[in-house]
C-alpha cells in the first residue's frame, strides 16, 4: 500500500465515522431537510468556578482586555511568540513595537 493509498483509506475511515448516514450529496436535489442530529444527554456537571460578583484579588491590577496588567502603562499586547509590545498603552499606531 502506498502513502497515498494509506491516506485516502484514512480519510475515508475519517469520513465514515463522522457521517454514519452516508454521503449528502443527493439530499440537497430532492428537497428534503437533512435529519436533525440527536440530542446529545447531559453528562456535564457543574463546576465550583468562581462567580462574577466575587471580586478576585483586589491587590492585583485589572487586566486589561488582551490580559495586559493596565497599571504598567504599556500596551502589553501579545505576539504568537510571546512577547509584549512596548508602546504606550492605547497607541494610535496600528502596528505592534516588540522589544
Amino acid at each position: 500500500m502506498s502513502k497515498v493509498d494509506a491516506q485516502r483509506a484514512m480519510r475515508e475511515a475519517r469520513y465514515a465515522r463522522d457521517n454514519p448516514d452516508g454521503p449528502v450529496r443527493g439530499r440537497g436535489s430532492t428537497g428534503e431537510a437533512p435529519a436533525a442530529p440527536a440530542a446529545r444527554p447531559a453528562t456535564r456537571t457543574p463546576s465550583a468556578r468562581p462567580t462574577a460578583d466575587a471580586p478576585a484579588d483586589p491587590s492585583s491590577p485589572a487586566p486589561g482586555p488582551d490580559g495586559a496588567a493596565l497599571d504598567s502603562g504599556l500596551c502589553g499586547h501579545k505576539s504568537m511568540n510571546g512577547r509584549a509590545c512596548t508602546r504606550e498603552a492605547g497607541h494610535p499606531q496600528k502596528s505592534h513595537r516588540y522589544g
